[in-house]
């Protein structure tokens, strides 16, 4: 009856609870357990088992560039990074209001790695995540308007909780670029939350971007009210002198 069970419960996915009700049959357990106290058991490690495969599903959905996490961040004075500006971030509040993060910085100074970072903290907590290089997503998004596939491709960006766009402004973007971003922009505008890192200073994006119009109505919808953090510091990879997946 015991083998019966633990398939029936592999054949509901119940992966967690049949991993419970086998390690507390093999090891005698259950006949110290009152039925509640075995039915509490046995649900509290279907739940853990779900979220701990949900958070994995997120993590290989999000297609990090670095495996960042909040913890491993570097805080030394030379960098002028905000301590508790970053635990505040980390603890998710920006996502429930839809509040967007502007990095930006020379290169090598961690920007791709603290937004990874920021974006494994969100999986962590249940949010859709996607991170994303922002001139081959612009690419992508031009061949599947050729194809037809666009609206399914911006859908599914309208639906994440977190898209990061990263390295925006490595060159200025053409008319059908600046449509799309503004397509993303205002479908995602105070209902999800970008993060955007760049080279660049904020103040030189319109010419990034282009055209004035089109430009004020994407930084109109994208500096309001949005966190902001500047990166300083020497190059973070020649000081180390390592790959640059070491943060």
């Amino acid at each position: 009856m015991i083998q019966q069970t633990l398939e029936k419960m592999k054949k509901m996915k119940l992966y967690g609870m049949s991993r419970s009700f086998s390690h507390a049959t093999e090891s005698d357990s259950m006949a110290s357990l009152t039925p509640d106290e075995l039915i509490a058991l046995l649900v509290e490690n279907e739940w853990d088992d779900r979220q701990n495969r949900r958070m994995e599903s997120s993590l290989r959905g999000a297609r990090f560039r670095y495996k960042a996490t909040v913890e491993e961040l570097d805080f030394r004075p030379g960098r002028e990074l905000d301590k508790n500006q970053l635990l505040r971030l980390a603890d998710g509040g920006y996502i429930k209001k839809g509040e967007n993060i502007l990095m930006t910085g020379s290169t090598g100074t961690g920007k791709s790695y603290l937004a990874c970072a920021l974006g494994n903290q969100a999986c962590s907590k249940g949010y859709k995540v996607l991170y994303a290089n922002t001139t081959r997503l612009l690419t992508q998004l031009k061949m599947a308007k050729a194809d037809g596939s666009s609206i399914k491709e911006m859908l599914k960006l309208e639906k994440l909780d977190v898209l990061i766009l990263d390295d925006f402004g490595i060159q200025p973007l053409d008319i059908q670029s600046r449509m799309l971003l503004m397509e993303i922009i205002e479908d995602r505008h105070g209902k999800k939350s970008t993060i955007i890192t760049s080279q660049l200073p904020v103040s030189t994006w319109y010419e990034i971007i282009g055209d004035q119009t089109i430009a004020d109505s994407i930084l109109d919808r994208i500096v309001h009210d949005a966190h902001r953090i500047e990166l300083k510091g020497e190059s973070l990879r020649k000081q180390r002198k390592i790959e640059p997946e070491n943060r």
